[in-house]
């Protein structure tokens, strides 16, 4: 099992708690290919706020502005056992707009970030239009599972 690890420096008190972000990637995981290497047993989810996510944003993707998810893989080290599959950072500010935007119901957005970021640590991509085609299906499978509709319409 993948334990999250989750950093809330912003303090807010309106986003999921530890148990939904765990609930979500123990879903993901249940309903994906390929296997996740045993050491790995946990993730770090770090709720950001726009100047954080755009800094970040920067510097890793070379693209302006913020952004709601970024998922950051480690890179392990010679001789060093690595536990943490990587790091999610998710900025709530940009969570809850994009959620009234489209309408959505905020906790499902925030489910369906992280499971796509979750994704990511795991080598999905959407870049080629076949990977991004597989990784909306999963994610909307996922989803479905979570009893949480799809958020591609």
């Amino acid at each position: 099992m993948i334990n999250i690890i989750l950093l809330n420096e912003m303090q807010l008190k309106n986003i999921p708690s530890q148990k939904k972000f765990q609930l979500w990637i123990t879903t993901t995981i249940e309903n994906i290919f390929a296997k996740i290497p045993e050491q790995f047993s946990e993730v770090c989810i770090s709720i950001i706020d726009k100047e954080t996510s755009a800094e970040l944003n920067a510097s890793y993707r070379k693209k302006s502005g913020p952004t709601n998810v970024l998922s950051f893989t480690y890179d392990s080290m010679p001789g060093i056992e690595e536990t943490s599959l990587g790091d999610l950072a998710i900025c709530a500010e940009i969570v809850e707009t994009e959620a009234k935007i489209q309408n959505k119901k905020l906790e499902s957005h925030w489910a369906h970030l992280t499971v796509h970021g979750f994704l990511h640590l795991l080598g999905y991509d959407h870049i080629i239009e076949n990977d991004a085609a597989m990784m909306e299906s999963l994610e909307i499978e996922i989803l479905k599972k979570l009893g949480i509709e799809n958020p591609y319409v």
